[in-house]
């Protein structure tokens, strides 16, 4: 790994949160992601199960965490298995965890092989009543692959048919929603490293340069940084792509008079940041885009504001599509006729706005906290309206990540260029 480990508090404090919510006598396991293999010998590259991450701070592969707080030998309570390294594998895949070296990042004591699981599981099951066990359940999530965790799901509802299985997706949620000072800390770095990104590619950018030249710019950027890379596939979108929402071809010319959409976001230690500027790929927005794009950032400063403790998303989003309504009116775009014919299950903004304005962010990109909560002090969301005109081959979308706080939100992103004469500063600078 190229970043700083974490304090292990934080994995301490996680951990402690989740049992908390276990019922007595019970068992919680959780497993590392898969390696994905490609073809040939090929392999994607590993990344880690951030439930099994957030609870330990283990970033490799084969690892298992087993949480056990009732069973009568303490020692027990909490078990890392790793893979035991040899000789051959160092030479051929380099260093793996020690044990004294997996306390030191989990604040674990009993570390174990992860040969000896089988063992010290079936000791473990004798005598607990219930099991946790862990599945991806995001409201947006699509699973078409087998995954290590259904594969285990399965081993032991075979092997083990009498337990009274129960499900640690729930309880995740709840201990992930809740960002702690360390993580904070870790997704500034983040944004800072992406901020450092913006300001390169910004100057970077002119007339005839490629997206996937732009793209490249931002990965140096970040890599050099101690970022293992994009957060997520970085959109790259100029002229009309920009009204592509997920467009990540990233392969065509930047032309002059158009707009540069770029949604992109550095990774840090596994957490994430997520940023959007759209910019002029001359270096000077006309009155239209402008005028646009004020509209945006008009709306994205709106809804900042009603990020607070107590709202919820769904109404957050309701509100949100009310302050686009008027700028959208505003810039001709649609009309009081428009609005007063409107489905109201499909308002007439939508037209121009189609998606939502904010999410959890964390360890996933798309955090995985329950949208239906209401919203609370140290969680963090995104904040990305966008006006999208197809016939104008016009589209605008504004983003930072902010941390909720007791007296309102603080950014993130605060230090990236937003303001439209800004970025013209710097393009021309």
């Amino acid at each position: 790994m190229k970043y700083v480990p974490l304090n292990k508090e934080l994995y301490i404090n996680n951990r402690h949160q989740f049992i908390k919510q276990m019922k007595p006598n019970s068992l919680a396991v959780f497993n590392a992601n898969d390696i994905m293999p490609t073809n040939a010998d090929g392999t994607m590259i590993f990344r880690q199960n951030n439930d099994l991450l957030s609870l330990s701070g283990i970033d490799q592969e084969e690892s298992i965490l087993v949480l056990f707080r009732d069973f009568y030998d303490k020692s027990f309570a909490e078990v890392l298995f790793l893979k035991e390294t040899n000789e051959n594998i160092a030479i051929w895949e380099g260093h793996k965890l020690s044990k004294e070296e997996a306390t030191d990042i989990s604040g674990i004591q009993n570390i174990a092989w992860v040969q000896n699981f089988e063992s010290v599981f079936n000791t473990l099951m004798a005598e607990a009543e219930n099991i946790y066990l862990n599945t991806n359940e995001h409201i947006r999530a699509v699973v078409d692959v087998e995954t290590r965790d259904r594969r285990f799901i399965d081993w032991c509802k075979s092997r083990y048919p009498l337990h009274n299985y129960q499900r640690s997706a729930p309880i995740m949620h709840d201990v992930r929603a809740i960002k702690s000072q360390h993580e904070i800390d870790a997704m500034q770095i983040a944004c800072d490293i992406t901020e450092k990104g913006f300001k390169r590619v910004a100057q970077f950018v002119k007339s005839g340069v490629m997206e996937y030249e732009i793209e490249a710019e931002y990965l140096h950027e970040f890599v050099r940084n101690r970022s293992r890379g994009f957060a997520y596939t970085p959109i790259i979108a100029s002229g009309y792509s920009a009204c592509v929402l997920h467009y990540i071809e990233n392969n065509q010319e930047c032309k002059d008079g158009d707009i540069l959409l770029m949604d992109v976001g550095a990774e840090y230690a596994n957490y994430n940041a997520d940023m959007t500027r759209s910019i002029p790929v001359n270096g000077r927005f006309t009155d239209r885009q402008k005028a646009v794009y004020n509209a945006v950032l008009k709306v994205k400063r709106e809804a900042t504001k009603m990020l607070r403790p107590g709202n919820v998303i769904p109404e957050y989003h309701k509100e949100v599509g009310k302050i686009m309504e008027k700028e959208l009116i505003a810039l001709g775009l649609i009309d009081k006729t428009d609005i007063k014919n409107q489905d109201p299950k499909n308002p007439a903004y939508k037209k121009y706005f189609m998606h939502g304005t904010s999410h959890h962010i964390g360890l996933d990109v798309h955090d995985v906290p329950n949208i239906y909560q209401e919203m609370k002090e140290g969680m963090v969301f995104t904040v990305e309206p966008g006006i999208y005109i197809r016939e104008e081959s016009l589209g605008i979308r504004l983003e930072n990540d902010v941390v909720i706080t007791k007296d309102g939100t603080f950014d993130l992103m605060r230090n990236i260029p937003i303001e439209a004469d800004e970025i013209e500063e710097l393009m021309n600078n």
